[in-house]
């Protein structure tokens, strides 16, 4: 068949729900040639190139390779003709134990590096007119070239979350920190190269109610550094967005933080998991008349990241017909459903046994609904785009807690500057020992850990919160130190009952003495200098090889009052300086 151009041109995750929430009740409230061009930033209208899928808007389902693609305003666009684009979408992965919390568990299965899984399973992927799919975890330390051919072979592109179990931002203790940044961009060094990959989400319902929306600015933190990381690796460029619940008390302040701002924080898409039609609801029953309402002047693409409520089986997904026609589809793009494996959750439309494949009653609805489509369309050449300014930052109160400024991008190098140039450093301490050390030094001296205290509500941050766990303590540890010091107490000071050392301080010269200075003596500095592309570390004994959010980093205490310092929980922080008597500080 002839070769089709994709184009998503835009003005401009991580997580999945094991179980997809209940929907709410308050709705009235508000094969074919290889290769694929990449494409090329666009200065004057500050244009992103995304790969997408092949396979068009109309009821037909057309298999080709996937192609060129672009993003404009916010829709998507086929480049060669102008035809708009709208994703047909599936997730693609088997369950595992996530969604925003801190897992012990960091066991998941890639759905990409399997060559005969995916040879299985592209040909039902296919049958469902599937022309991208969402894949929720995957090791860039393995190979995915087959199945990502394979794919691109068969017009199907691929939305790659960029955490994984263990790995992600938890909203219970949000953090930003440098081993979530290297597992991030890992995964973007590890996808970006395929020509169909269509996008990246920075998280996955990370704030999911009004309790834990201060996490938010580590996401969009994220957001803004993922963006800023594939820029300065001269990448092509590639979308990173950000896949929501549907909670009626945060979803327009989410929305609207997310959009706000410089654009090089904000995402480039937006995705709505959304579960609220169920069996033979309605457009305004479901409360999708509401939603679409509230999207229609949004200035990036949005569509559904995931869709199909369970409640009534099956699943007939009769909204399909609504998300693809006359009153949607001019604000939507698409969506995804969940989810292709049958799990526990009850959600599969296939159940895989080895290399048997059975499709369920919920797999034959969807492919009779989606084979009857025929959005509204509009072509590139008559499309202007209206609706080009980003949306309000929301003012931070009761419903609201997080702040436009947002935490400091993690900076390798200015880490291991600020541990090497310590006198008192941790002394071979991991786990349980470095919370409890933590709980100590913290509650000790004013102003000691303020260097590595982030509180998204106010949007002050020290300039060592994005640091790792050894190297947050150890500077807590050396502001102690430094200030018995001064009153003539050094000698016992670095000691900890044996859990803490002197070392040579090394002296800091060139760009390290400038990272230094900025970061401040006190650590609560900006640092304007940006990291190197490549994060690599300089090796100093302070550095984690980690790129989970656990194991050797899951010392650093949590948060009091929407403050963060780390990934462990702020409970542990809390029962410790209380059970031990330490004057623990509000920080």
């Amino acid at each position: 068949m002839d070769q089709h151009l994709l184009a998503l041109r835009t003005v401009s995750s991580g997580q999945w729900p094991r179980v997809p929430p209940k929907p709410h009740t308050d709705l009235g409230q508000d094969s074919v040639t290889q290769g694929t061009k990449p494409l090329h930033l666009g200065s004057a209208r500050q244009e992103l190139g995304l790969s997408s899928a092949l396979a068009g808007n109309n009821s037909s389902h057309d298999v080709g390779k996937t192609t060129d693609s672009a993003l404009q305003g916010s829709k998507f666009f086929y480049e060669n003709n102008g035809t708009q684009f709208f994703i047909k979408g599936i997730a693609y992965q088997e369950d595992y134990a996530g969604n925003g919390t801190e897992s012990s568990n960091a066991h998941y299965t890639d759905p990409l590096i399997s060559s005969s899984n995916c040879q299985r399973d592209i040909p039902y992927l296919t049958k469902l007119s599937t022309n991208t799919i969402r894949v929720y975890a995957i090791d860039p330390t393995q190979s995915h070239d087959d199945c990502m051919q394979q794919l691109q072979d068969a017009g199907i592109y691929v939305i790659a979350d960029l955490s994984a179990p263990n790995s992600s931002i938890n909203r219970d203790s949000p953090t930003w920190n440098d081993d979530l940044y290297e597992r991030y961009t890992s995964v973007v060094d590890a996808m970006i190269k395929y020509p169909n990959t269509l996008g990246f989400f920075a998280g996955n319902e990370v704030s999911n109610n009004a309790s834990n929306t201060d996490a938010s600015a580590f996401v969009k933190a994220a957001v803004r550094d993922t963006k800023a990381y594939i820029k300065a690796k001269d990448y092509r460029t590639v979308g990173v967005g950000y896949a929501t619940n549907d909670d009626a008390d945060i979803r327009e302040n989410l929305a609207n933080y997310f959009d706000c701002g410089d654009r090089s924080d904000a995402i480039d898409f937006w995705g709505y998991n959304i579960y609220s039609w169920c069996g033979d609801s309605s457009y305004t029953e479901s409360g999708f008349d509401k939603r679409t309402e509230e999207f229609e002047n949004y200035n990036v693409p949005v569509f559904f990241a995931e869709y199909g409520c369970n409640l009534v089986q099956p699943r007939k997904f009769t909204e399909v017909g609504a998300l693809y026609g006359s009153d949607m589809s001019p604000v939507w793009s698409g969506g995804i459903v969940y989810m292709y494996f049958q799990e526990a959750n009850d959600y599969g439309l296939v159940s895989v046994s080895g290399d048997s494949v059975s499709t369920l009653a919920d797999f034959n609805y969807l492919s009779s609904e989606l084979a009857t489509i025929s959005p509204s369309a509009v072509n590139s050449a008559d499309y202007s785009p209206t609706n080009t300014a980003a949306a309000s930052c929301p003012s931070v109160g009761t419903a609201w807690q997080a702040a436009s400024a947002l935490p400091p991008t993690p900076n390798v190098e200015l880490c291991e500057c600020m541990y090497n140039s310590l006198t008192c450093v941790p002394n071979d301490v991991s786990g349980d020992g470095v919370a409890d050390l933590f709980g100590l030094v913290c509650g000790l001296g004013d102003d000691v850990c303020a260097g590595i205290t982030a509180n998204a509500t106010t949007g002050d941050y020290g300039a060592y919160v994005m640091c790792n766990a050894q190297q947050q303590l150890a500077w807590a540890l050396n502001a102690y130190y430094t200030q018995q010091a001064a009153s003539g107490n050094a000698a016992s000071a670095c000691d900890f009952s044996g859990s803490a050392t002197t070392q040579s301080a090394a002296s800091a010269t060139g760009a390290c003495a400038s990272l230094i200075s900025q970061a401040g003596s006190d650590g609560l500095g900006t640092v304007t200098s940006s990291p190197t592309a490549t994060g690599a570390s300089g090796g100093s004994s302070g550095s984690s090889s980690s790129s989970s959010s656990s194991s050797s980093s899951a010392g650093v205490p949590g948060a009091i009052s929407h403050t963060s310092m780390g990934m462990l929980q702020a409970g542990l922080f809390i029962a410790f300086a209380v059970g031990s008597g330490a004057g623990m500080i509000l920080l």
